[in-house]
């Protein structure tokens, strides 16, 4: 677990954390869902909106991070490579972990219309 912190802190606090809280509240959009406690369409109108929104974000983080990355050469004209690679992994996490949350979205919107499909049918 401590692990999975380590990468988020990582891939940037501003980046990773938020999408990280948005990932929660798919989860318990999805939840409220299948309990029928939340309207069908609007919960798929957020999920898709909030997958999409994560996608976004993390692809913001890597352009951020590689920003970052090439201020620093610029700055310093002669870079270690440990320095660039400590840019260069905060470039790729931030999408990572958008990639991740679309994805879970992406799946718990399958689901949801299966389920809706299955209990029209019936």
């Amino acid at each position: 677990m401590a692990n999975l912190f380590n990468i988020l802190n990582d891939g940037g606090i501003l980046i990773s954390y938020p999408i990280l809280i948005l990932v929660i509240v798919v989860l318990i959009l999805f939840t409220r869902a299948m309990l029928g406690k939340a309207d069908f369409a609007k919960t798929k109108s957020l999920l898709v909106s909030i997958g999409w929104f994560c996608l976004v974000w993390g692809y913001l983080g890597r352009t951020i991070g590689l920003i970052a990355a090439f201020d620093k050469i610029q700055a310093a004209g002669d870079i270690s490579p440990s320095m660039f690679a400590t840019h260069l992994k905060m470039a790729l996490v931030g999408p990572l972990v958008g990639i991740f949350a679309f994805l879970v979205a992406r799946l718990l919107i399958i689901i949801l219309i299966a389920t809706q499909k299955k209990a029209a049918a019936e």
